[in-house]
């Protein structure tokens, strides 16, 4: 065991160091080193934690992160992109969310049931891309026996079950062969050469377009009843599909190249054992996963006389305490022990502090981060430098219709500058001011664009100037100049 899960650690960390962590961290989201300095030495002690011998390593637990600081300085980038680096499952949730329970809220184990959900999927998809190659040639096969069909077994055989009570109206019996039914005077060899012929050009790709009629599962909607509050449920059209091994069936008119892809997956999913995804994504789930808990200082409270909202916000702390501290989860794949997930917890803080939570609940976070707040050259930095930088996002959303934007230099600055005066103005709401300034800017343009016939467009200081002369100029000068 203590072999396996060391095994799995390596897999998920790909063994990268604190620093590497860190670097990777840098192509999406600007500053915030001690954020990323944290998160990172938090993973690399994962690592470490799966190396050390089993009685030790059950001690261990992982240190979990309280981030402060505004909306849009990057506290939800930061664990989305930690959790897509190491493909660790990951989910996020509002704790606002849990605060009415009985009327709009949530029960607080469900954010563990959608970490068993999301480490499913991961686990699943692993398992899927490892049999494709295999499911590809079988898929293969079925279109060529859809298109080009062999030679006909003579006589007839024992008719398969089709529905879970066919033995009872005497399906099963055999049955003579239709009537009307032509012979097949094909040889073998004619068969056999007549299917190399549709194989080579199916792989040609010469056949995409063409359609035929194949055999696909239908899978039926599920009607779950949920029992009690594990999130344990009985599938009603699942009882009959176990007494239906070969499951229901519909014949589909598709083209060749959807139909491969219905066919890969299907005949990917049978290859795999669902029994042990099951079983690696509950032990990756509770190794590996991060629960994101957003908006924390919401549920805080004063440490004057509580009543109202405030009792409210104290029960929920009171309810997240365990799964934070470590519990067992039922959930409909399993029970899921808590002890081992890293829990991230990030609020803004403006009006409570993180000494307002409960004392059980704070020192269950003992890494705690400050953000800063964004500065105009880190706006500039953020339209520019990152993989997915806004700025090429736009470029590319135009490129789509033939024309090429460029922005200079002073747009850029002047666009930060922009993003940041309103953020000083009026609500601060981070990075995210440069997606309501971007669309502000590029709105004309890109509304007149399909028409305009122009193929080169230059952006620069001025035109971004006239844009929001109206909008900032104003304001500005009645608020900076004594």
């Amino acid at each position: 065991m203590a072999e396996n899960n060391v095994n799995v650690l390596e897999n998920k960390l790909y063994n990268m160091t604190p620093k590497e962590i860190v670097a990777a961290l840098d192509k999406y989201i600007i500053g915030q080193d001690s954020a990323k300095r944290s998160v990172a030495v938090a993973l690399r002690n994962r690592y470490r934690r799966g190396l050390v011998e089993e009685k030790m390593r059950e001690e261990i637990t992982p240190k979990n992160i309280l981030m402060m600081g505004p909306t849009g300085v990057g506290k939800t980038e930061i664990a989305r992109r930690l959790a897509k680096l190491l493909d660790a499952p990951f989910v996020k949730v509002e704790a606002t969310k849990f605060t009415e329970v009985g009327y709009v809220g949530r029960d607080v184990d469900s954010m563990v049931r959608d970490l068993v959900e999301a480490s499913i999927r991961i686990t699943k998809q692993k398992r899927l891309d490892e049999k494709y190659s295999v499911a590809e040639e079988i898929a293969e096969e079925k279109i060529i026996e859809a298109i080009a069909p062999g030679r006909k077994k003579q006589g007839g055989g024992a008719q398969t079950l089709k529905g879970p009570f066919d033995f009872i109206m005497g399906a099963g019996r055999e049955q003579a062969p239709p009537q009307n039914e032509e012979p097949d005077l094909r040889t073998d060899s004619e068969v056999e050469l007549t299917r190399e012929q549709v194989r080579q050009q199916l792989r040609d790709g010469l056949l995409d377009e063409q359609y035929i009629e194949i055999e696909v599962s239908d899978a039926p909607k599920q009607n779950q009843l949920d029992v009690g509050e594990g999130g344990m449920g009985i599938a009603i059209g699942n009882i009959f599909d176990a007494m239906n091994p070969g499951g229901r069936k519909k014949r589909k008119k598709l083209k060749v190249k959807d139909a491969r892809r219905i066919l890969r997956e299907e005949e990917a999913t049978n290859l795999i054992d669902m029994d042990q995804v099951t079983s690696d994504a509950l032990e990756n789930a509770e190794q590996n996963g991060i629960i994101f808990i957003d908006e924390i200082d919401k549920i805080a409270s004063g440490s004057g006389f509580r009543s109202g909202a405030d009792v409210s916000r104290e029960g929920v702390q009171r309810d997240i305490l365990p799964i934070v501290e470590g519990s067992v989860v039922n959930t409909k794949y399993g029970p899921v022990k808590t002890d081992h997930v890293l829990f991230i917890g990030a609020g803004a803080f403006h009006t409570a502090k993180p000494t307002d939570l409960i004392p059980e609940l704070q020192g269950r976070f003992p890494i705690r981060v400050e953000l800063e707040n964004l500065t105009e050259d880190a706006f500039v930095s953020i339209l520019t430098v990152p993989e997915n930088a806004l700025i090429k996002q736009h470029k590319a959303l135009l490129e789509t219709e033939g024309v090429e934007v460029t922005f200079t230099d002073d747009a850029v600055k002047e666009i930060a500058r922009i993003s940041f005066l309103a953020n000083e103005q009026s609500e601060n709401i981070g990075a995210r001011r440069l997606h309501t300034v971007m669309e502000k800017l590029l709105e004309e343009l890109a509304f007149n664009i399909p028409d305009s016939g122009e193929k080169e467009i230059l952006i620069d200081g001025d035109f971004v100037k006239a844009k929001f002369l109206d909008v900032i100029t104003a304001d500005d000068v009645d608020r900076y100049i004594l």
